[in-house]
């Protein structure tokens, strides 16, 4: 039972040995172009050079069976023409004489025809003799080669001359090819006899295999001197190829300054000239969309910053005014309302305009701690409860999970959370909104669903653009600056969170947060569906939303 074992595990190894090499293979063939082209090179030139010397081998195999078949019925006919001449010339008339005649005759045949392989039998048919010798072969244990077909082609007609291939045994007991010739004698006195000589084809067999050995060597020899050969080749038109394919792979990583060496006139340097140039290209416009990205993002910080002081101004005094409105006639007082809701707006526009210029320079960086998300729902929505009622909503909060502090910024939390309300309340025409907190092992989630107007597909590819508005007619009610979306994705992205939305069309939207728990975990599931559970299957759903950066204040 143990060396059953053994040799079981000896097979495994060995077949885990096949499998791991198969397995390189197959990497080296769809990883490597230099081994695929020498692996086809050779497996062509090798089917090639196969069917050659297959066809080279049955044609000298064919031609040297002709020869010595042609040969050896001239020895055969030889043979028996001398061999009759003897019994022709004989006046024998008893048994015994009958009988030395016969074995002088078949002693000539093997001496004309070089053959030991000689047989005699009676052809049947004919009148019982007294003195007619019996048949006699030195065929041994090959008789049987001698088959009915070809004794009754012999026995039927006598001036002709038959042959059969057949197999013999040689003198060590192997088989050999042969041939056996058939042919009639007539015996004075004791009529006809057929007359059977065999012929060995070993000496042919010993040519054809030497050939097909010389075929076979110089076939391999070929198969590898094609294989070098094109390895060489190929190295040099393939190492090209890989350092244009390495440098292309550092270009994309980001090192704009790696080039191809550019040596010669051939196609390969034609070749690396024009990707040089289309890298100096990419790395000269690239610095100007950077220098031009880094411009724009300082403007943007620079004006936002130096138009705080302005602003101060004009909202102090807006602020006076603001307070003394009472004393004012009609129409100054109701522009001093004005004045004051405008200021307000452009102290949140500047406010949008910086952190959006922080999150374009990379400046932006979380200060995570644990919260509750649930308890900073319940806040936002005690801050948003009157707004709601003045546009007859009422925002309803669901908790069944999500009570397990995660950690996150709770200040862009909260502004992600008051931002997906608002926008709830402005859109929800007047119908209920529900506030939904979830969690499981992994995440934190909180979704808003309204049931209002709801947006298409279009509109929802464009939900998170700086500034967009699903209808450019429709007057804001809340004082939004058109980031609060923008700003809510950049911040999701933050904590590495998805920020998503369900809309369809006449039944509302549902906007979906979904945060890690712990820091820096990645997200597979939301304990949240999206669509929510109410929802309509016929609306939209967007991917993982991510920020984009294609668009800049």
């Amino acid at each position: 039972m143990a060396a059953r074992l053994d040799v079981w595990r000896l097979d495994w190894r060995s077949w885990g040995s096949w499998r791991r090499l198969a397995q390189q293979l197959r990497r080296s063939w769809r990883s490597s172009l230099q081994f695929r082209t020498v692996a086809i090179t050779v497996l062509a030139s090798g089917a090639a050079i196969g069917l050659v010397g297959v066809y080279m081998s049955v044609s000298v195999g064919n031609d040297l069976f002709q020869s010595r078949l042609t040969q050896i019925l001239v020895d055969s006919n030889r043979a028996t023409s001398a061999a009759q001449g003897i019994l022709d010339s004989s006046d024998a008339v008893d048994r015994v004489q009958v009988q030395t005649l016969l074995e002088s005759a078949r002693t000539s045949i093997s001496a004309a025809s070089s053959s030991r392989l000689v047989a005699v039998f009676r052809v049947p048919g004919q009148e019982s003799s007294t003195v007619a010798p019996q048949d006699s072969s030195t065929f041994g244990s090959s008789t049987a080669v001698i088959s009915p077909e070809i004794r009754e082609a012999v026995q039927d007609d006598a001036d002709g001359q038959f042959w059969q291939s057949v197999t013999l045994a040689s003198d060590d007991g192997s088989s050999v090819p042969g041939i056996v010739v058939g042919s009639q004698i007539t015996v004075p006195v004791a009529g006809r006899y057929e007359l059977y000589i065999g012929y060995s084809l070993a000496d042919a067999e010993s040519t054809l295999l030497f050939v097909q050995r010389t075929l076979g060597g110089a076939g391999l020899a070929l198969m590898v001197l094609i294989g070098a050969v094109t390895w060489i080749v190929v190295r040099f038109v393939v190492a090209p190829i890989q350092v244009a394919a390495q440098t292309s792979q550092k270009l994309a990583s980001g090192d704009l300054g790696v080039r191809i060496p550019e040596k010669g006139e051939d196609v390969i340097a034609t070749l690396a000239r024009s990707f040089n140039g289309m890298a100096d290209s990419l790395q000269s416009q690239i610095k100007e969309l950077a220098d031009l990205s880094e411009v724009q993002q300082r403007f943007v910080s620079d004006v936002s910053h130096e138009l705080r002081t302005p602003l101060t101004t004009i909202r102090l005094a807006g602020d006076l005014l603001y307070d003394q409105r009472a004393s004012f006639p009609p129409a100054t007082e109701r522009t001093a309302e004005l004045l004051h809701t405008q200021v307000e707006r452009f102290e949140l526009l500047l406010a949008d305009l910086l952190e959006i210029s922080r999150y374009d320079a990379g400046s932006v960086e979380l200060e995570s701690e644990p919260t509750n998300l649930v308890h900073l729902a319940e806040d936002v929505i005690d801050g948003m409860r009157s707004l709601g009622d003045s546009k007859g909503s009422e925002i309803r909060l669901a908790a069944p999970g999500g009570h397990l502090a995660a950690e996150m910024d709770p200040r862009r939390v909260r502004r992600i959370v008051n931002n997906l309300i608002g926008n709830a309340i402005e859109h929800g025409e007047g119908k209920p909104i529900v506030v939904s907190v979830d969690s499981n092992e992994s995440a934190v989630a909180l979704s808003v669903r309204d049931y209002g107007m709801g947006m298409t597909q279009a509109e929802i590819t464009h939900v998170f653009d700086r500034f967009w508005r699903a209808d450019p007619s429709r007057k804001r009610t809340i004082g939004g600056t058109g980031l609060g979306l923008a700003i809510s994705l950049e911040d999701a992205a933050a904590h590495r969170g998805w920020l998503q939305v369900w809309s369809s069309p006449g039944a509302g939207s549902c906007f979906r947060l979904t945060l890690p728990r712990t820091t820096g975990v990645a997200l597979t599931v939301s304990p949240n569906p999206l669509p929510p559970a109410d929802a309509d299957t016929a609306g939209f759903v967007s991917p993982h939303a991510e920020p984009r950066r294609d668009h800049h204040a």
